[in-house]
């Protein structure tokens, strides 16, 4: 299958590039910059894609490609930073600059390759401290903007371009356009990736493993999944595995199991450990001890499930590429944003070895996968729900009365959502409850009670996440089911934060 590999230079956007590609059919696949070239040429790809970032490369200590990359006379496109890389490498001069953040007009100066089909200019998206001052030999100028001169440069000869703005975000006009020229008509790959291929492949391939599986199931998409992937390549030689660990929806643990088995012909059985998961996590407020707790905990149990009731050898869990990004354990270089409960939370002494065949998928690609499987459209369109449930949920520590606060007043926001039709045209919704808490009246008198955050987004792969913009009705239909149906709240708050800066769960 034809690839692009993208060199990872640590941008906030990196992964959006992959993503992008994706969208068109094309694999791609972020590697850390420091990838050797004898790594690179194994991948074989059709091209390279060099990130943004945030260092200088003039600077000491800046990431730097092995050089030889730039001679396995492979096409580059270098974005922001990788920009300043090309300009760089090849001898030209990258300076200080006014920093340059938000739409910018880019100017068309040749239309005939990257950047035909656009027009004679569009908006595009800047994000940078640095400019190319002098272009490098060999290399002319295709675009520009008002405050950057090399905004687009090329070596024709070697196939080498350098943007300096962000053709991956949407605030870019025609952005994909631009991925688009360089990976189909530069590159020449051919748009082999698709999800039909992708469950026909990881079939093939799982129906090779030896021993019997347990697959940690919650109800959610991302385990669904995983376990009827699993369940068609193996058959019986999986047992799927669901722990009520008290940190659920309200009344999820009666749903997952009758939708299991009505749904899907493979072997399920329940565990209730609602006990054991509170009693580890009684007075821990840091949510990342909160996060190991419970993934620790899961693991436990399915060690202990596995070692009764074996042999098993694997242990498969719906973990995906955001998750894995997230938690610092991926390919490139991203630092650890959180631990997922599945990723970094799995401790050392784990013996089962770990299955993940989603693990290089984002949730829009588990969905379009979800589809072909025959999964229920009413679980198709449930919203994402967070591996260590309701403890991330439940700012500082976890306590049965914050627990059921927040298993009430989410209830509350997806009823009125489905109600007004909005259910499904938002990415994920729910409250959240904290340590924070404020005056309010009942009754006449002054009540000291719990505040409640309600948090609405509006995503394609949960890596970016915008706040939605719901009608005042609806909010204020939200804010009085909650203050007037749970005794122990007084305010009602709209989170109103995107991602980035924020996430989208709050802890």
């Amino acid at each position: 299958m034809d690839k692009i590999v993208v060199l990872d230079f640590g941008s906030q956007y990196s992964h959006l590039i992959c993503r992008r590609i994706r969208e068109f059919s094309v694999y791609a696949e972020l590697v850390p910059f420091d990838i050797t070239v004898e790594e690179l040429t194994k991948m074989n790809p059709k091209g390279i894609i060099f990130s943004g970032g945030p260092a200088s490369v003039y600077n000491s200590g800046a990431p730097i490609p092995e050089n030889k990359i730039f001679e396995m006379k492979l096409p580059i496109l270098g974005i922001c930073y990788g920009h300043q890389l090309i300009v760089n490498n090849y001898g030209g001069k990258v300076k200080r600059a006014n920093k340059e953040y938000g739409s910018s007009l880019l100017t068309i100066d040749d239309d005939s390759d990257l950047l035909s089909g656009l027009g004679k200019s569009i908006r595009a998206w800047m994000s940078h401290g640095d400019e190319a001052e002098q272009i490098p030999k060999n290399f002319e100028v295709i675009g520009h903007t008002e405050s950057a001169k090399a905004a687009a440069i090329v070596n024709m000869e070697k196939s080498i371009y350098g943007i300096q703005f962000h053709p991956e975000v949407v605030h870019t006009e025609q952005g994909t356009e631009i991925l688009k020229n360089f990976v189909l008509k530069i590159c020449k790959a051919k748009q082999e990736w698709t999800m039909k291929g992708f469950v026909e492949k990881t079939v093939k391939d799982i129906s090779k493993i030896d021993g019997n599986v347990l697959c940690a199931v919650s109800g959610g998409i991302d385990s669904t999944v995983t376990a009827l992937l699993i369940h068609r390549a193996i058959g019986e030689r999986l047992k799927c595995i669901f722990v009520d660990n008290g940190l659920l929806r309200l009344n999820e643990e009666k749903e997952i199991g009758e939708m299991f088995t009505k749904n899907f012909k493979v072997n399920f059985i329940k565990i209730d450990a609602k006990k054991q998961f509170l009693t580890k996590l009684d007075g821990v407020s840091d949510p990342e001890k909160k996060r190991k707790i419970v993934g620790e905990e899961f693991v436990r149990i399915f060690t202990d499930f596995a070692e009764k009731n074996g042999p098993f050898r694997w242990l498969a869990q719906g973990t995906l590429y955001p998750d894995v990004i997230e938690s610092g354990v991926s390919k490139g270089p991203a630092s650890v944003i959180k631990t997922h409960h599945n990723v970094g939370g799995l401790p050392d002494w784990l013996k089962l070895q770990v299955l993940e065949p989603l693990r290089e998928l984002y949730k829009d690609e588990v969905r379009k996968v979800a589809k072909i499987l025959g999964v229920p459209q009413k679980l198709l369109m449930r919203h994402p729900f967070p591996g260590p449930g309701l403890a991330v949920r439940v700012i500082g520590e976890v306590t049965e009365k914050k627990l059921e606060i927040a298993k009430t007043a989410s209830k509350i926001v997806e009823e009125e959502l489905e109600k007004a039709k909005w259910y499904d045209k938002v990415w994920q919704a729910y409250a959240a409850v904290g340590e924070d808490k404020a005056v309010g009246v009942v009754g006449d008198e002054r009540k000291y009670g719990n505040i409640v955050m309600v948090r609405v987004v509006d995503s394609v792969d949960a890596m970016t996440a915008d706040w939605t913009r719901l009608p005042d009705g609806l909010l204020e239909k939200i804010s009085n089911r909650i203050t007037n149906e749970i005794n122990d709240v007084t305010w009602v708050t709209y989170v109103i934060s995107s991602k980035p800066p924020a996430t989208i769960e709050p802890q």
